[in-house]
């Protein structure tokens, strides 16, 4: 489906970022991976993602919340691959807090990673879309693009900013064969999400099903964690030209939180 496209996933050597990466491949689009981790473990999955897919598969480790970091990446893409065509603005941070003692190095963090990231790699893939006529930008958002939780000013602020990049450039684009939008998901039981469960348990003195169920899951109706496959299903297909007129949207996959 994207024979001879280059698609580049931030946040891409775990979790959700990972599974949209091996989705892409599965789909014949060669690959930027980006992320931190273990460098040997880092390059046994670039290589079975290029052997098992027959992609080529490349590496950053650019650091997203710094703009020549990011611009480094964008340069390799171009140099190695020839240019972004799918770009998924995937990579984010998470801290929780009251307002009033969030501190602002985590802020500053947050807002950099998850909002300003997806500024500058959207603006420097720009250029190579306008000039093929096409390209597709997904920002993966979260519920927190369209409702807010307490103790989470920043992550909140910067998907709430997510949503307002993914329309004003999709609307600047519109006409230049381009997409952009925004997938929302609810909770995703992600390795990282798992490793939270036994501590929260522990400090609530409940069990993990009721940190699952009740804690977790209270804001999702079918009580039901969203994957991987199902995040990277949708943001598959608004890749394709099934989806060409889907645009400027902030589309939820929540389980029906945002529904409330």
């Amino acid at each position: 489906m994207f024979k001879g496209k280059t698609a580049l996933v931030t946040g891409s050597t775990s979790g959700i970022g990972l599974g949209i990466a091996q989705a892409l491949a599965a789909e014949g689009a060669n690959l930027v991976i980006n992320g931190f981790g273990d460098v040997m473990e880092i390059e046994r999955l670039r290589a079975q993602l290029a052997e098992r897919h027959g992609v080529k598969v490349i590496y950053s480790p650019a650091d997203m919340s710094k703009a020549a970091s990011i611009q480094n990446m964008m340069a390799l893409a171009a140099q190695e691959l020839g240019g972004v065509d799918i770009l998924v603005n995937n990579a984010g941070i998470q801290f929780v807090a009251p307002v009033e003692a969030f501190p602002p190095e985590k802020w500053d963090a947050i807002i950099a990673i998850n909002l300003s990231s997806a500024f500058h790699t959207t603006r420097l893939a720009l250029p190579h879309m306008k000039q093929k006529q096409w390209g597709r930008v997904i920002n993966i958002a979260s519920a927190h693009a369209l409702v807010a939780s307490p103790f989470k000013a920043a992550y909140v602020a910067a998907k709430h900013g997510i949503a307002g990049l993914t329309k004003t450039v999709a609307l600047e684009v519109a006409e230049q064969g381009i997409t952009v939008n925004a997938v929302c998901p609810g909770y995703v039981l992600t390795p990282l999400v798992e490793k939270q469960i036994p501590d929260t348990a522990k400090a609530r003195g409940i069990s993990e099903e009721a940190v699952r169920r009740d804690v977790l899951l209270a804001s999702q109706p079918t009580k039901q964690f969203v994957t991987v496959e199902q995040v990277a299903g949708l943001t598959l297909f608004l890749c394709t030209e099934t989806a060409a007129s889907i645009t400027g949207a902030v589309l939820p996959i929540e389980g029906g939180w945002t529904a409330h």
